[in-house]
């Protein structure tokens, strides 16, 4: 079965460097692409579901229960396109929900594995031997929103704000 790209780059990683932060950018592109302004697309589920885990890790408990419930809520409408993307739907909505325990009841993070099926599961064994799967993940992926440039966004957002005050004059 063919699968886009975009969804491959983030299964793997979100399986393999557990990049969640990376997952959200490579879906949002995707997401933007295909099925734009759609709050309900299975993509938004997805990309809720590993910032979740990115939260999660950070030991943002309310802000990763929150996103969590709201990706689970998402992904309950699209069961045959998750089984279409190769998502075990039988195991993957009791091991959300049993995060979402782990997260409210103030468990330390774990890591999951989305349950795939045979083929992800060998793409992804592969990117991992490929690209490493260390259990020690460094603070340029655990704090990564804090620590990219965010110069060019903070610039259109000044000039935007800017344009807006000019047009009221």
């Amino acid at each position: 079965m063919n699968y886009p790209a975009d969804y491959l780059d983030f299964l793997i990683h979100f399986h393999c460097d557990r990049d969640y932060f990376e997952c959200h950018e490579v879906l949002e592109e995707y997401w933007k692409e295909t099925d734009p302004g759609n709050r309900e697309s299975i993509w938004v589920g997805l990309i809720q579901t590993a910032v979740a885990f990115y939260h999660y890790r950070r030991e943002n408990r309310s802000g990763a229960a929150r996103i969590l419930r709201k990706g689970i809520n998402i992904l309950k409408q699209h069961p045959s396109s998750l089984k279409g993307l190769g998502i075990e739907i039988d195991r993957l909505f009791p091991l959300l929900e049993e995060t979402l325990k782990n997260i409210e009841s103030g468990k330390k993070y774990q890591s999951i594995d989305l349950p795939l099926n045979k083929e992800l599961e060998q793409v992804c064994e592969q990117a991992c031997l490929r690209i490493g799967n260390s259990p020690v993940i460094p603070p340029s992926i655990i704090h990564r929103h804090s620590l990219r440039d965010r110069s060019d966004v903070i610039r259109m957002r000044e000039e935007a704000l800017f344009n807006k005050q000019k047009q009221k004059d």
